[in-house]
């Protein structure tokens, strides 16, 4: 009898223990995960994004490149024309050739052409100082430039247009040199015969030719190009006179990649 009561003492004690292993190893009720997610202090705790969540997120922000220049060629036929000479009206045929190489970096080739109208490229001040007036205005043409130019892009995005077509563009600057021709218009200097003048009426300059410009990507193949360019040179007016000439010029340009992109 003493023997037994102990025995079933210890049965009843270690029954508790058991049940609470029971509960522990095995699958717990709802209510027991809820609360064993809280803290005893009472207070909320969130729990950090996984490393698989994270990657995730950031595939979805950067989002492939989907038009490249990198080892590729650029061919740009263009029409511009000269926005601040105040009395000549200078109309540009050109066109750029340029290879591409890094996604940054380019190095371009460029050539304009200008057609001399005579008289029909004067603006309105220029024939009431001539005619009316009989003042004699400095007048120099451009009939040709060509440059070899060094060329960065270092801004790239985006615009989201109608109907959900995305247009990739790019923010481009260029430098370089060349040179220029030009050839000074006599007649409207009042010295047709004058040697000095006529020693001096076409020359060829170097130049320099920088400014920048937008890039606006239809497809892997075709873009919009709008840009500003700055031809500065010094002038020499009747063999007597250096003058200083900063010719700014806005063209307009379709351009063509080659090869294709894989």
């Amino acid at each position: 009898m003493h023997l037994f009561l102990p025995a079933l003492s210890a049965l009843f004690v270690g029954a508790p223990a058991l049940a609470a292993d029971d509960v522990v190893l095995g699958d717990a009720p709802e209510a027991a995960v809820a609360d064993a997610g809280e803290p005893e202090d009472g207070s909320s705790s969130t729990s950090l994004p996984s490393e698989e969540e994270r990657t995730r997120r950031i595939i979805k922000t950067l989002q492939r490149k989907t038009f490249l220049k990198i080892g590729r060629y650029e061919a740009a036929p263009h029409i511009g024309f000269v926005t601040n000479d105040p009395f000549i009206n200078r109309y540009l045929l050109g066109a750029s050739f340029a290879y591409h190489v890094t996604e940054v970096f380019a190095i371009e080739a460029m050539g304009s052409f200008s057609p001399d109208f005579g008289e029909g490229d004067y603006k309105a001040v220029t024939q009431q100082l001539i005619h009316e007036n009989r003042v004699s205005p400095d007048i120099s043409k451009i009939n040709y430039y060509g440059n070899v130019n060094f060329q960065f892009s270092p801004i790239y995005g985006k615009v989201a247009v109608t109907g959900g077509r995305i247009v990739n563009f790019d923010i481009f600057g260029a430098f370089g040199t060349g040179v220029v021709h030009t050839t000074d218009d006599l007649d409207a200097l009042q010295c047709p015969e004058d040697p000095l003048c006529v020693a001096t009426k076409a020359q060829i300059h170097p130049t320099t030719n920088f400014g920048g410009g937008v890039r606006v990507i239809f497809n892997e193949n075709l873009a919009f190009r709008l840009e500003g360019r700055s031809l500065v040179y010094i002038e020499t007016i009747a063999s007597t006179t250096l003058e200083m000439k900063n010719n700014f010029m806005m063209l307009a340009s379709m351009s063509f990649f080659f090869p294709g992109l894989e």
